[in-house]
């Protein structure tokens, strides 16, 4: 860095700094899921379908994935104070978008500058965080970073919904401006500029293959349903795209000694499959919100503030469960945790299989504990277990790319989640409607309480509806069936340096 940069802050403006960048972790963390609870009312206004709802998480997410890679980079391209302070201007004005948003599309282009400056916000915390600290303090604040980015998925929706209730929807983007602002002063007053000597080397073509790749295979599952898949020269450009863009980057890696991804971390056994659980992890992380909200909003009729609450549990069962395994002693053994969180993920998956029309709101809280529960304990574990083999100049890139990928997991859990969704609600409405007949009690009104024909097709596309949901849960259930075997196959971690 600059040898002309300032001396390291003192103890005040330091402690100021982390509460800022702190604050900067929940925020952007918080905006992901903070429509989730009230998603009936953005749809309602902005005359938003059912499939693109779901690019309301996605756009978010992907926005974040292109960006994350390239933040230190830029940073120390630009100068860390100059490009933190620019992608929280950046996150303002997608903050502004959004409330002024009057089309989907509008709110969907709000939704991905929001990203874009997110993944820049997050690894620069981080780094502005860790330069305030002492080298043996540093381990223990990274863990309550992370803690906070996941009280920021758990509450977000909660705050949105109570918002929404009580004054609408728009508002629930207004309380980041103040937070924005707030941290705009503390990180331009008390922030010294810090910039490599030399623009540092970076794989610009790995990059940019690997991200449209991936940016492609987002953009196909998106709008495949809509477009009706490979009849729409959209989706035939998007496939070649995603095509190009994989067979770049692995001919890339494999011929190249320096690049984006760096293959010696495929060498070591534990964060390769440490990396494949937690994929599996963020495949389910957001996965479960994209489906639950809904679910108790549109189809069971929840108000917002009640939709949002019942995300608590979850949240709090993650929190709680990663505070609590990140202090166990060195001497217990994390993969035992890393299999127990696993167990319990795929258990409470499980229990929303028995959802019912029927139910009170008890069952969505105590399968969400259940599963907040293990995910936390297994991010905790597989944090330890992932990096305590690495070698120490590894394990930087190895954080970024671990970090990448659960933003991917993510995203495309959210996507498939959707897409089987609309398929299969669309399904399920054909064959429930294809037992309806004017022969039929129910035809002549006599069994329900139905004046109209658009009565019955209501309640038969809400029966079809949940039925898809509690399907959906299988697919989330299956895919943590399929990685847990790996837990076996992982090694004790030694001690971390």
């Amino acid at each position: 860095m600059n040898a002309n940069a300032s001396a390291s802050p003192g103890a005040s403006a330091a402690g100021s700094l982390r509460f800022a960048v702190l604050l900067t972790t929940y925020m952007q963390s918080a905006n992901l899921p903070l429509p989730n609870a009230v998603l009936r009312l953005i749809q309602g206004s902005l005359s938003m379908t059912d499939d693109q709802a779901g690019w309301i998480f996605t756009a978010y997410l992907a926005g974040s994935a292109i960006t994350l890679p390239i933040a230190q980079w830029l940073a120390a391209r630009f100068g860390l104070k100059r490009v933190y302070l620019a992608a929280l201007a950046v996150f303002m004005l997608g903050l502004l978008l959004g409330t002024a948003s009057s089309t989907p599309l509008e709110f969907i282009g709000a939704r991905i500058v929001q990203g874009l400056a997110a993944g820049v916000l997050g690894p620069l915390s981080m780094g502005i965080a860790l330069e305030t600290l002492a080298p043996e303090k540093r381990m223990k604040f990274g863990a309550t970073l992370t803690a906070v980015v996941l009280l920021g998925i758990a509450t977000g929706p909660a705050i949105g919904g109570w918002i929404a209730e009580h004054f609408d929807w728009r508002p629930v983007f207004y309380i980041s401006l103040p937070l924005s602002a707030y941290i705009f002063m503390v990180i331009g007053l008390l922030l010294a500029e810090k910039k490599a000597e030399q623009a540092p080397p970076y794989d610009f073509f790995g990059f940019g293959s690997f991200t449209v790749a991936m940016i492609s295979l987002q953009m196909l599952l998106d709008r495949g349903e809509r477009m009706d898949w490979f009849d729409s020269p959209e989706i035939w450009i998007e496939a070649i795209a995603c095509a190009l863009g994989s067979y770049g980057f692995l001919v890339h890696v494999l011929t190249k000694k320096v690049h984006f991804f760096n293959k010696s971390l495929l060498r070591d056994r534990n964060y390769v499959l440490s990396t494949l659980i937690f994929f599996a992890i963020g495949f389910v992380l957001l996965s479960t919100m994209a489906l639950t909200s809904p679910m108790l909003d549109e189809i069971l009729g929840y108000p917002p503030d009640t939709t949002g609450a019942l995300t608590l549990p979850r949240g709090a069962g993650m929190v709680g469960a990663f505070l609590l395994t990140v202090r166990l002693p060195e001497r217990f053994d994390r993969r035992l945790f890393v299999g127990i969180g696993v167990a319990l993920v795929t258990y409470a998956n499980w229990l929303m299989l028995s959802y019912s029309p029927l139910m009170d709101w008890s069952p969505v809280a105590v399968a969400g504990a259940l599963q907040g529960f293990g995910i936390g304990m297994s991010m905790a574990a597989l944090a330890k277990v992932a990096f305590s083999t690495l070698p120490p100049p590894l394990r930087p890139e190895a954080t970024g790319l671990y970090n990448l990928l659960r933003a991917y997991a993510s995203t495309f859990g959210v996507a498939i989640v959707q897409l089987y969704f609309f398929n299969n609600t669309q399904a399920l409405h054909q064959a429930l409607g294809a037992h309806i007949t004017p022969y039929h009690g129910v035809g002549h009104g006599a069994s329900l309480p139905l004046q109209s024909l658009e009565g019955l097709n209501h309640l038969i596309t809400h029966q079809a509806a949940f039925i898809a949901v509690i399907d959906q849960f299988k697919i989330l259930m299956v895919a943590m069936l399929v990685v847990s075997p790996l837990v076996l196959f992982l090694r004790k971690p030694a001690a971390t340096n």
